[in-house]
Formats: structure tokens, sequence, C-alpha cells
């Protein structure tokens, strides 16, 4: 019996040990360097968080900047971004290769959802494709409804 036990031991370790290995490394070393300024104070913008407040200054400058709403469309019937340098697609589908031809590699694009969540998420991976310059929504719809007042929407 100690002979069977030894070997499924052996087998259970080896396949724990492959486990461990199974990652891709090419990977983990792109978002090391992805993350390797994520460091204290500047760690926000090192990976791409823009405040409610910077939106709505760039907003109201008319810099160039567009916008993507990723949440379901069922969350963008009860509300939604009145801007005209926009689009709406959801993250389901965001990396279809005739969405992704529409987000332009040339000026800033913000990505947007109820939290920032899901902003965070495709963001880290529109990133990994080169589009270096995809911001994300800090605290998304949540903290831009409680920053926009009727004052500061002139």
């Amino acid at each position: 019996m100690k002979p069977y036990l030894s070997i499924t031991l052996l087998c259970a370790l080896m396949g724990m040990s492959t486990q461990a290995l199974a990652y891709d490394t090419q990977l983990a070393q792109s978002y090391q360097q992805q993350f390797s300024q994520a460091k204290g104070a500047k760690a926000g913008k090192a990976i791409g968080l823009i405040s409610a407040e910077a939106f709505v200054k760039q907003l109201q400058s008319n810099k160039a900047m567009l916008a993507v709403d990723i949440r379901t469309p069922q969350e963008r019937q009860i509300f939604g971004l009145a801007m005209e340098n926009k689009l709406n697609i959801g993250i389901d589908e965001l990396f279809v290769p005739e969405n992704l031809a529409q987000l332009p590699k040339d000026k800033p694009v913000v990505l947007v959802c109820k939290s920032g969540a899901r902003a965070m998420a495709a963001g880290t991976a529109l990133r990994h494709l080169g589009y270096d310059n995809v911001k994300i929504l800090k605290g998304g719809y949540a903290k831009l409804t409680k920053y926009v007042s009727p004052k500061i929407a002139k």
C-alpha cells in the first residue's frame, strides 16, 4: 500500500507544481511593466485614473477627448453622458475588432461605468493592446453625479 501512497503523493505534488508555473510569463512581465509606476501618490495617475473634476474641466475646455460608456444598454437607458464625443459600447462588445477600430490612439479615451471597476478592467486590457491614451473615470458615474451640480454644469 505504501508504493501507491507514494505515487499518489508524487503525482499530486507534480500537479501542484505545474499549476504554480502554468501562468503566462510574458503577460506577467507586461503587467509588471504597466503597474511598476503605480506607487504612492502617483499610483492613480500611473494606472490612468481621471477624477470627476478633471473630466468635467476637460469637457468644459473643449479639449479633444472621447468618452466610452461601457455599461449595459439597460443601464444606459436610465441615464448617460450628454456630450458629442462619446460612444456607447458595452464591455462585453468592446474588444470586437470593429469596436476597437472606433477608439482613437491620438486623443484621450475615457472609459466610464457605474463605479469604475469595469472601466479599470477594460482600461488595463486596452493598454495591453497599445491604447496608451486610455483613462478611467475614477469612481465612475457614482462620483461624477456627486460632483456635477447645476452650478458646475454650465
